[in-house]
């Protein structure tokens, strides 16, 4: 029987026989539908463990990705429920990231030129701002390890045992995935959980670095870049926090 398992206005995802489906409504571009998909097949072909894209189809009139259902529960949803856990959460959640970092696929589309176009698309930041930010962006290491894009909680699902440890982790949602710079992906990761969770972000950050022997400062280099790369997605509710952080000065 099939089940709705999450909704917003411009797509719905449904279990059905095994299957997780993504139905688009009849308004979303028939091109991000098969770009969605394509982008998934390529995060396949590089050897990451994720739910198998299975068809592209039109139902009722609707375009529809579906993929192999994976049972289980978010990670926001296992914080929530086992918040004691938090430090070993994020230990596994920081440790799959890793792992699909460390692969890549040339035919995905390189995330600075992703991050450039973002950035010149910008209407409400000033001239000498986004001449700032690009030139940041271009002194950048250039890397091609595959980045999700949106590693957040809620894209995560996880597997837990009787005594709530994880047993299996993957991800959903690889349609911003790139090829690109791993600390610019955990830079996007943090920001993404500061918008939700300050101490959460900031226990995030601390496990990556410690982990890939990075420089905070290395990561923290990236906050205005992906914050200006943010503020394309136009959300009231995160422009003023985004805004303080596109001053390249605080992240001197």
């Amino acid at each position: 029987m099939k089940k709705c398992i999450s909704k917003n206005n411009s797509k719905s995802v449904y279990v059905d026989g095994g299957f997780a489906k993504k139905v688009f409504e009849p308004a979303y571009s028939k091109s991000d539908v098969l770009y969605e998909a394509l982008n998934t097949a390529r995060v396949e072909d590089a050897g990451v463990s994720i739910p198998k894209l299975v068809s592209v189809s039109v139902e009722d009139g609707k375009w529809t990705i579906t993929s192999e259902y994976v049972e289980g529960m978010t990670m926001t949803e296992l914080l929530a429920a086992h918040p004691e856990n938090t430090d070993e959460y994020m230990e596994s959640f920081v440790d799959y990231q890793i792992d699909f970092n460390k692969r890549t696929n040339p035919l995905l589309i390189k995330l600075k030129d992703k991050l450039n176009r973002q950035i010149n698309s910008l209407t409400n930041v000033n001239n000498s701002t986004i001449y700032e930010l690009l030139t940041r962006l271009e002194s950048m290491p250039k890397h091609t390890k595959l980045c999700h894009g949106d590693y957040c909680t809620d894209n995560v699902i996880v597997s837990i045992d009787k005594n709530n440890k994880i047993t299996k982790i993957t991800a959903v949602d690889w349609v911003h995935a790139t090829q690109g710079n791993a600390s610019a992906d955990a830079a996007n990761t943090y920001l993404m959980l500061k918008l939700v969770n300050a101490g959460l972000a900031e226990k995030y950050l601390d496990v990556f670095c410690k982990k890939t022997n990075t420089k905070k400062n290395y990561v923290t280099g990236w906050f205005p870049i992906v914050a200006a790369a943010r503020l394309t997605k136009k959300n009231p509710a995160e422009k003023e926090l985004l805004e303080q952080w596109i001053d390249i000065v605080d992240f001197q």
